[in-house]
C-alpha cells in the first residue's frame, strides 16, 4: 500500500513539475483524460523503482564523493536519476522528456519539493501506539 502511495504522489509530483518547469514536457499515450493520467502513474512507477534500485546503489558507490561535497552532489544525482527515468520511458513511446541535464537537476529538485509538500498530509505519521 506504501508503495502504491508513493507511485501516486510520484505521479502528482511529475505532473505538477511538468506544469512549473518549462524544459520537461510528457507526451500521454492517449488524449482522454484517464489515459493522461495513466501515463503519468506509468511515469510516477518507473521513477518509484528507479529511485528504489538505482539510488541505494549509487549512494554506496558514491558516499566519499557525498561526504566531500557535504552532500551537494545528490543534486546531480537526482537530475541523473530523473534523465534515467525520461530515457526508460521514453522506451515505451510515451512519457517524459527533459530537455537537458540542467532541466533534469531542476526538475528533480522541484520534484523533490513537492513529493515533501504532498508527504507533509498524505503519509501517515509514525508514532508510539
Amino acid at each position: 500500500m506504501r508503495f502504491l502511495l508513493q507511485v501516486i504522489i510520484n505521479g502528482v509530483a511529475i505532473w505538477l513539475t511538468t506544469l512549473i518547469v518549462g524544459g520537461i514536457t510528457m507526451t500521454s499515450f492517449g488524449d482522454e483524460w484517464w489515459q493522461v493520467g495513466l501515463s503519468y502513474g506509468v511515469v510516477g512507477l518507473i521513477f518509484a523503482i528507479v529511485n528504489g534500485i538505482v539510488r541505494p546503489i549509487i549512494k554506496v558507490v558514491a558516499f566519499p564523493i557525498y561526504i566531500l561535497t557535504l552532500g551537494l552532489i545528490s543534486f546531480i544525482v537526482n537530475g541523473l536519476l530523473l534523465l534515467l527515468t525520461a530515457w526508460l520511458s521514453g522506451l515505451f513511446g510515451f512519457g517524459l522528456h527533459v530537455d537537458g541535464f540542467w532541466w533534469g537537476v531542476l526538475g528533480a529538485l522541484v520534484i523533490g519539493i513537492i513529493n515533501w509538500f504532498i508527504g507533509l498530509f498524505v503519509r501517515p505519521k509514525r508514532g508510539r501506539s
